[in-house]
């Protein structure tokens, strides 16, 4: 039995890169706490890879599903969001997670890297939240108030992180939109936070978490002592979609065992 405080039954969790790392952990907290998801994946082997992650989800109450998505396309998001509440009728919490890291000496950068973060981590992020925004912005002047919008930024958008620029800049344009929206789509019940992320073991991070050299200099500053894990981001996704979190707005919520502090 779910906690009433947290009770997701009957609301809808949308989740772009949900298929692993902190997608798969926000996924998981949400759907402990009885909500539907629905899974954004951008190519066809991840969703593939999915399938385990599908079977997982549905170990739980609520209904699961997964759409092939590349929020790079405008198009694309706005077919793959019509296709969602379809499926499920409505949205109650967009978790706009999709993101990629390019990393390489500044000077050296070139503008087709750059432009590939910027196209995930940001153009994606707009495409994907203006439509949740827009159709939660209805609902309520339907009489349905309320909702959700979470953007996935990084501790890299508040500290200086060399030779990954791109992903910094594109990482703090996450929190601000996200600080605007929660002003904007406040009258309508709606919040908007952003989560930034520490050293979490995820495929992107693999790399560097095999390179002792990295390992050595970054491990021993996190006052947690130990890397972050999926399964740190299932609660803070459930108390962010739950109405415990109705007057939690326009923050940036570190997960980061301490380093930033440290």
């Amino acid at each position: 039995m779910t906690n009433s405080l947290f009770d997701l039954t009957g609301k809808v969790a949308l989740i772009t890169g949900g298929n692993g790392g902190i997608g798969l952990g926000f996924a998981l907290g949400v759907a402990k706490q009885g909500a539907d998801i629905c899974i954004w994946g951008t190519n066809v082997e991840k969703n593939l890879a999915a399938e385990k992650t599908i079977k997982e989800l549905e170990n739980y109450q609520g209904k699961v599903h997964s759409i092939q998505c590349d929020v790079r396309d405008e198009i694309a998001v706005e077919n793959c969001f019509v296709e969602t509440l379809e499926k499920f009728g409505r949205v109650d919490a967009c978790f706009a997670n999709a993101g990629v890291a390019r990393t390489g000496r500044f000077e050296e950068f070139s503008t087709e890297d750059w432009r590939h973060v910027m196209d995930v981590n940001l153009d994606g992020l707009f495409y994907t939240l203006r439509c949740a925004a827009g159709h939660m912005k209805s609902r309520t002047e339907a009489g349905d108030p309320g909702g959700r919008l979470i953007g996935t930024a990084s501790i890299g958008a508040v500290m200086g992180m060399a030779r990954v620029e791109a992903y910094g800049a594109s990482k703090g344009a996450v929190i601000s939109m996200m600080q605007a929206l929660a002003v904007e789509y406040a009258k309508y019940g709606v919040t908007a936070n952003s989560i930034l992320p520490g050293h979490i073991e995820t495929a992107m991070t693999a790399k560097n978490f095999s390179n002792e050299r990295f390992v050595d200099a970054i491990l021993p500053r996190i006052p947690a002592k130990r890397w972050g894990t999926k399964e740190d981001f299932e609660g803070i996704a459930a108390y962010l979609m739950s109405d415990a979190s109705a007057y939690h707005t326009g923050d940036d919520i570190l997960i980061d065992g301490g380093f930033v502090l440290y």
